[in-house]
């Protein structure tokens, strides 16, 4: 994720040092047929596809090792407890987590927001406080605080953007009040691949005392993170953005909050002693995972960090910045053919509009060919309309991505383009 003639420089490293067939003869799906074309899946940033690994991990618990976790003393309990327990400890050192306390497991990002929009933001807020955020974010950074400002007359207030798709810093600091109770914002941006520059955006909130929750569900496939090193408070990401199962992600917080937070909700696991005269509430992560969790999902998201890590991470932001690079130069090429944003550091992806077709017109042809994109808002109807645009198409980059799949987007988009002129 870095600027343009760094990541043009960087495509002849990237295709010397990563194996990207090798990577894509591990994901079965890749190998299958739509429409009658070879598949080109460019809609990972909605969902990435799963590793072997993965698949086989979540087979694998089903079949030898799946029982109950946290609640049983026999054979099968203890082994489903201990890859949970292990698959905590992973997402810590994945983060770089001080402790696997601060670990708590949700079904995704968007609870992960929730979580925290209700428990540690809510009992916090009163009538005219502000949440602040981004006119960049995604649907699941902007609801979760306008339901808790509804309820306690607070509001929710956001920083602009530029017509290059970059954060206003500036005017992001000038609306950091004396009411400024939160601020949440995305560490890249899921429709425009904006690369924000969450370090500084943090260290500017502490100076005044705002806590800031970043999202990362579009940040922590392409890059290492380290928690420590942010100095953020809460950080969120869902675990099939990351080559892991759907319905398993991640609120890492820091201790001395997710401490001193009330549960969000309740039942079993998640307390200490229960009586009808009170209950008493089990210590940090616990108190926040009420019920039986997804057990074989959780596992197998340790199995796809362990997976992502093995490829490492630098070589797979190289691989990525290069395809990024060939995106960049083919569809600017294309008569018509508007690429939305224009940042300085922008993360692997491309959302775009072509004269004359509408954006679902536009998934719809491409899907013909074979060619899987996102199409529509992406969850971000404030964006687009700041942007002047009611949808558009989306194509998104993985670690399985090959610059030939790059070449039969540009090669598709310019036949239909040339068909409606």
């Amino acid at each position: 994720m870095t600027a343009l003639p760094a990541r043009r420089e960087a495509a002849a490293t990237a295709r010397a040092e990563f194996d990207v067939a090798a990577v894509r003869a591990q994901f079965p799906i890749l190998s299958t047929t739509v429409h009658g074309r070879p598949l080109v899946y460019l809609d990972s940033a909605a969902s990435a596809q799963k590793p072997r690994a993965v698949i086989d991990a979540l087979a694998r618990l089903y079949e030898r090792d799946y029982a109950n976790i946290h609640r049983g003393v026999y054979e099968l309990s203890q082994r489903a407890s201990a890859l949970h327990d292990a698959a905590r400890r992973k997402v810590q050192r994945f983060l770089g987590a001080n402790d696997w306390r601060e670990i708590v497991f949700v079904r995704n990002a968007t609870e992960g927001v929730n979580l925290v929009a209700q428990s540690f933001l809510a009992p916090r807020l009163g009538p005219g406080d502000e949440i602040l955020v981004t006119e960049m974010e995604h649907h699941a950074n902007i609801v979760p605080w306008q339901l808790v400002a509804a309820r306690t007359g607070a509001k929710v207030v956001a920083a602009p953007i530029g017509d290059t798709g970059e954060l206003d810093l500036e005017a992001l600091a000038e609306r950091i009040g004396p009411r400024t109770r939160m601020l949440g914002v995305v560490w890249v941006s899921n429709v425009l691949g904006t690369v924000n520059p969450v370090e500084e955006i943090v260290a500017l909130a502490r100076r005044r005392g705002v806590p800031v929750l970043i999202d990362a569900a579009q940040a922590v496939q392409h890059q290492p993170v380290d928690v420590r090193a942010l100095d953020a408070d809460f950080l969120v990401f869902s675990g099939h953005k990351v080559y892991g199962p759907s319905g398993v992600g991640v609120l890492w917080g820091r201790l001395e909050h997710l401490a001193a937070m009330p549960p969000w909700q309740g039942g079993g696991d998640m307390i200490e002693r229960v009586a009808f005269e009170g209950t008493s509430f089990a210590e940090p992560p616990f108190r926040f995972e009420a019920g039986t969790p997804d057990i074989a999902g959780i596992h197998a998201l340790g199995v796809a960090l362990d997976w992502l890590e093995g490829l490492g991470l630098e070589a797979v932001a190289a691989h990525e910045a290069a395809l990024l690079a060939a995106a960049e130069d083919a569809l600017a090429r294309i008569p018509g053919l508007r690429v939305l944003g224009a940042p300085k550091r922008r993360a692997s992806l491309l959302s775009f509009t072509l004269d004359r077709v509408h954006a679902h017109d536009l998934g719809t042809l491409l899907d013909l060919e074979g060619i899987a994109v996102r199409t529509g808002h992406h969850c971000a109807m404030p964006l687009h309309a700041r942007l002047g645009v009611s949808a558009s198409a989306r194509a998104s980059f993985a670690v399985y991505t090959s610059a030939e799949e790059i070449d039969a987007l540009a090669r598709a988009l310019r036949r239909i383009a040339e068909s409606w002129r």
